[in-house]
């Protein structure tokens, strides 16, 4: 499976000098936010392989994850993503927030001596979904690894770019965690407590991503994690003091590929108010059909379980065309699951954002509510959908 390296531009703009930083609102210039399953794609396919840049990508170790080890860097793989998603209640509004740094190793830069050789990337993404007005405010960042700007540590989560962070420390046991970007609409400065275990995703963090064992990733989650701190949007500072306001971390890293014939995937992360925890993906063939699916379940009691390819059904109920793309997305899900029945519904519809500046493609990401079979809303969370507007670069 061929995917084109990443665009010439990005490359040039990742001198220190030339640290790009890129901001949208909703009728501003295009943003350049990238999905992070895009960059799963994208990155992985940069120097893979031979000339004709065919792939060729070995399955991981399959080993036992360690921490504090594994929650930092891994340098060796081609990408990792550290991924931030949480919705909260202030200033008489319900807000989203998604922050996510990304690390891209470039596999053809490795042997060069100099010392501007963009051995690593790290990008990072923030956004903030603002259900009150109905509309989503981005920005981006963007550097090559060292000269002071950029670091992601290898010791523990601890990413700097620019004055965007994201680090985890130890208190009493558990994870917390200093997140903050400051952009031109928007800001944030957010304390997340653990609440309760990680969740090894897949098997024991191996996580599949499709028939092939070499589709695979290390991959972790931090469910319901509390949030404490400020969002700042336009002038007016929102304090972050309620008790309900929940978080999700995701943690992956890889050096694997997407299934051939995968035409884009749909993922949620849920945090239930009962203390569950649901995470469910689908990767879809041109036709809808599931190529590849996958999840867990975290009981609040703390049992969990893994699902199987074959052991999920993501059913449509609601589409939303976007003026901009001309995607027609899903932003109503039925889920039916070993552990029920779900509905997955947008908050609101418009959600999507272009990157059409960068990977070319548009994707939608969003804050959404979790209901049961009943309708009652269970929890809320993020749902991830790529692959409507064009078939990705693959």
């Amino acid at each position: 499976m061929a995917i084109a390296p990443l665009p010439e531009r990005v490359w040039t703009r990742c001198w220190p000098e030339r640290c790009a930083r890129a901001s949208m609102q909703p009728s501003t210039a295009p943003p350049l936010a990238w999905s992070r399953r895009q960059w799963l794609a994208l990155c992985l396919g940069a120097g893979v392989g031979g000339a004709n840049g065919q792939a060729g990508a070995a399955g991981l170790a399959v080993r036992p994850l360690a921490f504090p080890r594994d929650h930092g860097s891994h340098p060796e793989l081609r990408t990792e993503w550290w991924y931030l998603t949480g919705q909260a209640h202030a200033g008489g509004r319900d807000l989203g927030f998604q922050l996510t740094f990304f690390r891209s190793r470039v596999p053809g830069t490795q042997d060069m001596q100099s010392a501007f050789a963009a051995r690593q990337l790290l990008f990072a993404h923030a956004a903030l979904s603002d259900t009150q007005n109905q509309r989503l405010l981005h920005d981006q960042r963007i550097a090559r690894a060292g000269f002071g700007l950029a670091q992601a540590s290898d010791a523990d989560t601890d990413i700097v770019l620019g004055d965007w962070s994201l680090r985890r420390s130890e208190v009493a046991g558990s994870s917390r965690y200093a997140a903050r970007m400051q952009g031109d609409t928007f800001s944030l400065d957010l304390t997340l407590s653990a609440t309760q275990p990680l969740l090894l995703q897949g098997q024991a963090g191996i996580s599949r991503k499709g028939p092939d064992a070499a589709q695979a990733s290390y991959y972790y989650s931090q469910p319901q994690l509390q949030v404490g701190g400020s969002i700042t949007l336009g002038r007016e500072r929102l304090l972050l003091q309620d008790a309900s306001a929940r978080a999700w971390l995701d943690h992956e890293a890889s050096e694997a590929i997407l299934p051939e014939g995968a035409m884009g995937w749909d993922w949620i992360g849920m945090n239930l108010s009962d203390g569950s925890a649901l995470t469910a993906f689908q990767l879809r063939r041109a036709d809808g059909s599931a190529l590849w699916s996958g999840g867990s379940w975290r009981a609040a009691g703390g049992q969990v379980q893994t699902f199987g390819p074959s052991e999920l059904a993501f059913t449509p109920l609601r589409h939303w065309t976007s003026p901009a793309s001309g995607a027609r997305y899903p932003v109503a899900w039925r889920l039916d699951s070993p552990v029920g029945r779900f509905e997955v519904q947008a908050r609101f519809d418009a959600q999507e954002l272009d990157s059409r500046a960068s990977t070319g493609a548009f994707y939608w990401e969003g804050l959404s509510a979790l209901r049961d079979a009943n309708g009652r809303e269970r929890g809320r969370g993020y749902l991830e959908m790529t692959g409507y507007a064009a078939r990705l670069a693959l």
